[in-house]
């Protein structure tokens, strides 16, 4: 049985707890509250110093958190290993990206991914970095956004983005988590394709207008990538297929999943 330290039981974190307790882990969840885990308060010197006494020299850590003092938390407690949750933010504009592609940042949102990643990688522990293209799952993503009417399309909707569905990340994670690789990969679905296209499928899926056209300097800085990202070398290394290879099985199974608990609530 493994020990894992898990920091933050969000949206991907949660799922990646689920599958590594099915695998009879013994798993620690981090959340601001302390309920159901372990609080963590990065802002709270006495909250780190809980963290690292919480880890032991077999634990392995699952971090997605690049903020200043969790990473002195975990050398102070010295875990067997470390991966962390990047984004593909960190390649810029590189338009297209694979597992040889460099990081390329030019926010400051994006140095700091990257100055986390490096630190991460060069620690005394064994470390895997992965960069999860957009997430997207049940309530999250566009369809969801499209459904509320708040998702606009960045001009055309002729650029590129990439994605994941959060149960093909966190198996991602879990492979991570209980394996030896080493480096740095993308992580990806196998159908990059434009927002306009996308936003079609959702449109026809949901019974609901078009998105408005929209400049990108009014969108989000994440909204406005066009890259498209190949995520299948950490797959063919991890020994993974995906569940939902495209966003079309993907955003379907989210319909279904989010039909299902609202006719239980």
């Amino acid at each position: 049985m493994g020990r894992a330290l898990i920091l933050g039981g969000g949206f991907t974190g949660s799922r990646v707890a689920a599958l590594l307790r099915a695998r009879g882990w013994d798993v620690t969840l981090t959340n601001r509250s302390g309920v159901g885990g372990l609080m963590l308060d990065v802002g709270d010197e006495a909250s780190l110093e809980r963290l690292s006494t919480s880890i032991s020299p077999d634990t392995v850590v699952l971090h997605s958190i690049p903020v200043p003092g969790v990473l002195g938390a975990l050398r102070a407690g010295g875990p067997a290993r470390v991966v962390y949750l990047s984004t593909t933010g960190v390649y810029g504009a590189v338009p297209v990206v694979d597992e040889t592609t460099t990081v390329a940042p030019r926010t400051e949102r994006e140095l700091l991914r990257v100055a986390e990643e490096n630190a991460v990688l060069q620690g005394p522990w064994s470390a895997m970095v992965l960069r999860p293209a957009a997430i997207y799952g049940p309530g999250r993503g566009i369809h969801a956004a499209m459904r509320a009417g708040t998702y606009r399309l960045m001009g055309a909707g002729t650029n590129f983005v990439s994605r994941i569905h959060v149960d093909d990340l966190a198996r991602h994670a879990e492979a991570a988590m209980v394996c030896n690789l080493t480096g740095a990969f993308p992580v990806a679905d196998e159908a990059p394709c434009t927002s306009r296209e996308i936003a079609e499928y959702c449109a026809k899926l949901l019974g609901v207008a078009m998105p408005e056209e929209a400049a990108a300097e009014s969108l989000g800085e994440t909204r406005r990538a066009d890259r498209r990202v190949d995520g299948s070398a950490v797959r063919r290394l991890l020994g993974l297929n995906l569940r939902y290879p495209s966003y079309r099985e993907g955003i379907e199974s989210c319909l279904a999943e989010e039909a299902r608990a609202f006719s239980t609530s």
